[in-house]
């Protein structure tokens, strides 16, 4: 006996999600981070609400919000290591012309 289920569907915003999330490493630094990350909750919320017809793709948007949420913690760490190397370096200017 072969039983064949039909193929799921796959959540369209768990597919922008994990897209935004690579356009985050790539061409979008900080915007796709936070469309990858609001995408991947919403896709999240959408397919556990969903009980008559199953979503899948809770995979690619767990994907986009990991690769967004690294993005975001990765720019956040750079702009402070930018913003002390920047002090660090006025305050040698300011030491240096009394």
């Amino acid at each position: 006996m072969n039983t064949t289920s039909a193929p799921r569907s796959t959540c369209s915003l768990a597919v922008v999600s994990l897209c935004f999330g690579i356009a985050a490493w790539t061409v979008l630094p900080f915007i796709g981070a936070i469309v990858a990350i609001v995408c991947g909750h919403m896709a999240r919320r959408e397919i556990r609400q969903t009980v008559s017809e199953p979503l899948a793709g809770d995979g690619m948007a767990v994907g986009g919000l990991v690769l967004g949420y690294v993005q975001l913690a990765l720019s956040a760490l750079a702009m402070l290591a930018l913003a002390l190397f920047g002090a660090a370096l006025f305050g040698l200017f300011e030491h240096m012309h009394p």
